[in-house]
């Protein structure tokens, strides 16, 4: 079977950064191995040969993801993601109705070392892991369209915290059942708004890039 190796759609593009439109299925960074290093920074880098990761998406998600076009445009905004002073929103379609519209999962996480990638849920040796979410919709089929905002970034952080709140996310196939897995043929979680003050014009950059499900 031949790979699509297509460059991603390009959300906004200046001196310092471009932002594009991962697929879903596709790594952000090369992995271990010769049949890992098509992803998309590999892919981007074939158009903007500077181009430097900056932060990532898991292979199953979809949306906007950053990359810098200089070291220190790359240096500026990872300090902002450091400081946290970047806004990231997904969106995810989950199994349930959530009895309240709106809350917080404050769970701490580390990886679940005998089951890598797996997380887990640790309060005594997890890292601090929070996610604001909000009911956007619910559907009849028993599913409903979440709006997920992390405030921390920890790896698999929102599929954990979702599937621990009793509501995995659709063709999750780490943290949902068999039937949720098998609901969706693709994970159904997408970054779908990335905010920042432009560390260079002072600009702010509001990308919004709407869910394809």
């Amino acid at each position: 079977m031949s790979i699509n190796k297509k460059m991603p759609d390009i959300l906004y593009q200046d001196e310092d950064f471009i932002v594009l439109n991962k697929p879903a299925n596709l790594l952000s960074v090369p992995g271990r191995g010769p049949d890992k290093q098509d992803c998309l920074s590999a892919r981007v880098q074939a158009d903007f040969p500077s181009a430097l990761i900056v932060h990532r998406l898991d292979y199953d998600t979809s949306g906007i993801i950053l990359m810098a076009l200089n070291k220190p445009a790359q240096s500026n905004i990872s300090r902002l993601f450091q400081e946290r002073e970047i806004d990231k929103m997904y969106t995810a379609i989950v199994y349930g109705h959530p009895k309240d519209d709106s809350g917080s999962i404050d769970l701490p996480m580390r990886c679940d070392y005998e089951r890598r990638p797996l997380q887990i849920i640790d309060h005594e040796q997890g890292k601090q892991a929070l996610t604001h979410w909000k009911v956007l919709q619910r559907y009849d089929n028993n599913t409903s369209r979440i709006e997920l905002k992390p405030h921390t970034g920890r790896s698999h952080q929102l599929r954990l915290h979702m599937y621990s709140l009793g509501y995995p996310i659709l063709g999750d196939n780490l943290y949902g059942t068999t039937e949720t897995h098998a609901m969706s043929g693709r994970l159904l979680l997408h970054a779908t708004q990335l905010s920042f003050k432009h560390p260079n014009s002072g600009q702010f950059i509001d990308i919004i890039n709407s869910a394809a499900f």
